[in-house]
């Protein structure tokens, strides 16, 4: 690891750079390392040069005011933030990246320019938490140093500790792992990795990380990506604030830390407190979880207006407290208001000094006249689901959760413990809860998703003549994909919609808009409004479906109705291979990041195999038709051959989804590579063209020209089929679509020996390629939606269905049964995953408790501050 500085650029550097700038918090050696970003290492001197530097060219910006700038997790981000505050230059901080483009806008609007700043003015940092309020905290100088002096006081930290950047730098918490120990002289090693990132890991391992922070999600994700395994020894500390974390939680991770050598520090604060306020004793914390413990040093805590029971509001006092609000940019010139913060939560000192937080005062809401703590609700409700959350709304109480079957549970038991009526309690189950960057609960997203439920039926229901607005569709959005965070700026890829989604909201957009643009799964929200065309809302007994939609409904069909023998139609299933591809590039392929994508595809991968894999494996146990391989999709190397060739089994039936699946993984690795990664990114259309170049080569070398028997059905000799659906999703221009066309020629010719199938295939490639969504009688276009959101389960299903009432002479009621058990079926799955998953869960989370109970042998704990030095330290 090189050790250097990396000052930016001094092109066009000002001299009128103050001749001395205030370090206040860089306190370390300058031989000492201070940041340590991927393979750099900077000293505390070569961070002060850098600083320096970026000061000097900060110092000729002819805008006086606050410093707009969002605080990534890297070396430029902080070497601006300290130059700034070495100038006395009020910071403002917020948040980066493409999601967060409105509310930078609305800040600087409100706060940036030209305006006089209050001399102690050092920082300003949002306090929207989960209240959505858009003002500012003011903290000067003296209450950041101080703030910063005080944890790294009770954390004991020291020169030789290096703690990550766990949690964002523009919140609060994050910021004060950096402040806390720069002034103690110790190192921040910077990254934008999550826990639940196994690189982060490595990270943390390589470069000799001591102390970890996070709040209660962090610890969830801790939890789920097997922390409690992870051999770390030089670990020395945990500290977790941000919210209140369970109990049990608190003890297990302390538990913990006792077996594996290091502390758990429980803190509590908030932004207007500079961050915190109050922390617990690491050695209370296995026996007291509950308590936030005791002021930090130099602050004191204390109940304004007790009850009976001695709760009343917690209220601290210290040299931390802020200056201030801000609303506007007027505010920024007033001094320090207050010496004392009323915290707004709900507390009591226990017998033994200790300060335990019961509740919220905003957290207590009025139903039809009934005083609720929203706090104490949820907490009886915590064994049906830890991430339930309730919010009032008029006099409605609704629940949020993740888990299935949750919802009627809870609403009978809160309607037991408040004593209102069913109308007055809801229940939607989300796939996730939204959360800030603080990681709690964003109750100000919750409330929006009841705003944009309530107005989906508007959205339905809208004049043909009146076109949407962004913020409808971004309600559409939010409210189908189960993503109350969706903002205008988001799409269908980058909110994670799957096949299924798919269906539903193109059908739903197409309805609204009249026409889909070809590539709406990657356009924003906006983008998707600002398309529309007043001509198109002429339309009110038809609605538009994506052609991939009507595609895979119309393949199915063809599926069955050849199988039964009513009408010879073949080439459904290599159809359905095409659509698989064209639906792949249109809304899995595009995801932004490598890994990103990768996931996406793995999931999509999932999606078929995991429930044919059961399916087939059930009848493989009951009817014995198939072998164990073909639930493996190994069928196709494993199948017996005959004289001349493979011959056919009943395990050929699910040649299509073996294809697929391995289809799919085979992309899945070649996009893995950062070179592919890289030219797909840069031109999708011709690595598209040169992978249809290749299977075409391969289906060649495979069969011949004319494919004979099973052969033609083996995954090397189909692959090509898939291909040509992710050229068709490709293919922008017109030459481009000819060449896939072209290609389409080529791959089939003789394939089938069958110039009816072969057409058919050609055909839905020509349809894939220039078709616009389909328009169809509404009476129609939900029973065609229904059958291509349950296509999979009708190809699996059917091959049991049809045969006996094919066999009595039925076909009609063949076709029609096939249809209706595969939607049947579709839809228990689709009931039944969330109950699979939660009990799987469960499962894993039992046999690591399991196996944190075991007896392991003590670790010296090492208090002499050179017992838990890393190696080279």
């Amino acid at each position: 690891m090189s050790t250097h500085a990396v000052p930016p650029s001094t092109r066009g550097v000002d001299s009128r750079a103050p001749a001395r700038l205030d370090h206040f918090l860089l306190l370390g050696l300058d031989t000492d390392v201070a940041l340590v970003e991927g393979t750099t290492s900077m000293t505390y001197g070569a961070l002060r040069a850098a600083v320096e530097a970026r000061a000097a060219q900060l110092s000729g910006d002819d805008q006086p005011g606050p410093l707009l700038l969002e605080m990534a997790s890297d070396l430029r981000s902080v070497v601006t933030y300290l130059a700034a505050l070495a100038l006395h230059r009020p910071v403002l901080l917020v948040e980066p990246g493409e999601s967060a483009a409105g509310r930078r806008a609305e800040v600087a609007r409100r706060y940036t320019g030209r305006s006089a700043a209050h001399p102690d003015l050092a920082l300003l940092l949002s306090t929207s938490g989960s209240t959505g309020s858009p003002k500012l905290v003011r903290l000067s100088r003296d209450n950041v140093l101080s703030n910063a002096a005080s944890i790294a006081d009770y954390l004991d930290l020291r020169p030789t500790d290096r703690g990550v950047t766990t949690l964002p730098l523009h919140y609060c918490y994050g910021l004060s792992v950096l402040h806390s120990h720069l002034v103690a002289g110790a190192a921040i090693v910077l990254t934008d990795l999550s826990v639940a990132d196994e690189c982060f890991w490595d990270l943390v391992a390589d470069t000799g990380v001591t102390g970890l922070a996070g709040v209660p999600y962090t610890y969830e994700l801790l939890e789920a990506s097997g922390f409690s395994d992870r051999d770390l020894p030089a670990l020395r500390y945990l500290t977790q604030a941000g919210g209140r974390m369970d109990p049990a939680r608190v003890r297990s991770v302390a538990e913990l830390g006792q077996r594996h050598g290091f502390d758990l520090f429980v803190m509590y604060g908030q932004t207007e407190a500079t961050a915190r306020m109050a922390y617990l004793p690491p050695s209370l914390a296995a026996t007291r979880p509950e308590a936030v413990g005791v002021a930090v040093p130099g602050g004191s805590l204390r109940i304004d207006d007790p009850d009976g029971d001695g709760v009343g509001e917690l209220v601290y006092t210290g040299p931390n407290v802020m200056m201030g609000y801000a609303v506007s940019r007027d505010d920024l010139a007033r001094g320090a208001e207050l010496t004392e913060l009323h915290t707004g939560d709900l507390a009591r000192i226990a017998p033994d000094g200790l300060v335990e937080v019961v509740g919220r005062s905003d957290r207590m809401s009025k139903v039809f006249g009934l005083r609720l703590d929203l706090d104490r609700l949820e907490q009886e409700l915590v064994s049906l689901d830890p991430a339930l959350r309730l919010v009032a709304r008029g006099d409605v109480l609704h629940v949020f959760h993740t888990r299935h079957r949750v919802g009627e549970r809870a609403r009978r038991e809160l309607r037991r413990l408040t004593g209102l009526s069913a109308s007055c309690v809801r229940s939607h189950q989300l796939e996730r809860l939204p959360r800030t960057a603080a990681g709690k609960v964003d109750d100000a997203a919750l409330r929006r998703h009841l705003e944009e439920a309530a107005a989906l039926a508007d959205v339905a229901t809208r004049s043909p003549a009146e076109p949407p607005t962004p913020e409808s569709l971004r309600r559409l959005y939010a409210t189908l994909l189960g993503r109350p965070d969706a903002g205008l700026e988001d799409s269908f890829v980058t909110l994670g919609g799957d096949s299924l989604c798919f269906v539903e909201l193109s059908t739903r957009l197409g309805s609204v808009l009249g026409r889909l643009p070809r590539d709406w799964p990657t356009m924003s929200v906006t983008e998707l409004a600002g398309a529309s065309r007043s001509s198109r809302w002429s339309h009110r007994w038809s609605a538009p479906l994506e052609v991939g939609v009507v595609l895979r409904s119309l393949a199915i069909l063809i599926v069955v109705i050849t199988h039964v023998d009513l009408i010879l139609i073949p080439g459904g299933a290599h159809l359905l291979l095409a659509v698989a591809g064209y639906h792949l590039a249109r809304f899995t392929l595009p995801t932004p990041g490598r890994g990103a994508r990768t996931r996406r595809i793995l999931t999509a991968v999932a999606a078929v195999a995991v429930p044919a894999s059961l399916w087939i494996a059930a009848c493989a146990l009951i009817t014995g038709d198939y072998r164990w391989t073909t639930a493996l999709y190994l069928n196709g190397a494993r199948s017996h051959r005959a004289e001349g060739g493979l011959r056919w089994t009943l395990d050929w039936q699910f040649w299509f989804l073996e294809a697929i699946v391995w289809g799919f993984l085979a992309i899945a690795a070649l996009l893995a590579v950062p070179a592919v990664d890289r030219w797909y990114r840069s031109s999708p259309f011709t690595l598209a063209a040169v992978v249809v170049a290749a299977t075409t080569a391969l289906r060649y070398v495979s069969v011949g020209v004319e494919g004979e028997g099973v052969e033609r059905y083996a995954v090397p000799s189909v692959l090509f089929v898939l291909a040509l659906g992710w050229a068709a999703a490709e293919a922008r221009t017109t030459w481009q679509r000819l060449a896939v066309l072209a290609a389409s020629y080529a791959g089939l010719y003789g394939y089938f020996g069958d110039r009816q199938r072969e057409l058919i295939v050609v055909g839905s490639v020509v349809l894939l390629l220039w078709l616009r969504p389909v328009r169809l009688p509404v009476v129609l276009a939900t029973p065609v939606q229904t059958v291509a959101t349950a296509s999979l389960w009708i190809y699996l299903t059917h091959w049991q269905v049809y045969p006996e009432l094919e066999a009595a002479g039925l076909p009609l009621l063949a076709i029609g049964a096939s249809l209706i058990v595969g939607v049947l079926a579709h839809a228990a799955y689709q009931r039944g995953l969330p109950v699979v998953r939660a009990r799987v869960a469960q499962t894993l989370g039992s046999l690591r408790g399991s196996g944190r109970s075991r007896e392991e042998p003590p670790r010296a704990r090492g208090g002499h501050p050179t017992a838990r030095r890393r190696p080279g330290a």
